[in-house]
């Protein structure tokens, strides 16, 4: 369920918030989470448009982008990381219509320390957010069971 913002001087991406759903999607995948309503809902991209002259680096350029990725503790892997780099680097890019702020986007990755991934109002560990997942595909199995059942009920009583 990561969270993503995505920093960048007004103007820099024309579609903020397809870009902000590409982002969430894309890490969402890259994680490898169920695609089930807890992770989809929770989740999300930000992106921040700051004002010209409120971002720069040493020699005063302002044209890069930011971008900072927060995951629970060890969701991602070395491989996943070099992923999730790449590919935000290169979704940035597209979004700004500019191939060159590749050279200019900088990912950030970071985890929020076991225990300190707050949702539904609890600081949940990593053990405590696996368990509601599973509780959750437990609900939508046994929801579209009771779905299935009661379709064939219902075929095979109105041919009687």
């Amino acid at each position: 369920m990561p969270m993503i913002d995505i920093y960048a001087v007004a103007g820099t991406f024309a579609n903020t918030k397809q870009l902000a759903i590409d982002a969430a999607n894309m890490v969402k995948m890259i994680e490898g989470v169920p695609d089930i309503p807890m992770f989809r809902k929770n989740t999300a991209a930000f992106v921040h448009e700051l004002p010209a002259g409120t971002l720069a680096n040493v020699d005063g350029d302002e044209h890069y982008v930011r971008v900072q990725v927060l995951t629970n503790e060890g969701a991602l892997d070395r491989e996943k990381q070099v992923a999730v780099v790449a590919q935000l680097t290169k979704l940035v890019s597209t979004a700004a219509g500019d191939e060159t702020l590749k050279e200019r986007t900088w990912v950030l990755l970071t985890e929020a320390k076991e225990g300190g991934w707050g949702l539904w109002g609890h600081a949940h560990t990593n053990a405590e957010l696996v368990a509601a997942a599973r509780d959750e595909i437990a609900k939508l199995k046994s929801a579209s069971s009771s779905q299935g059942a009661s379709n064939e009920q219902e075929s095979s009583t109105s041919h009687t």
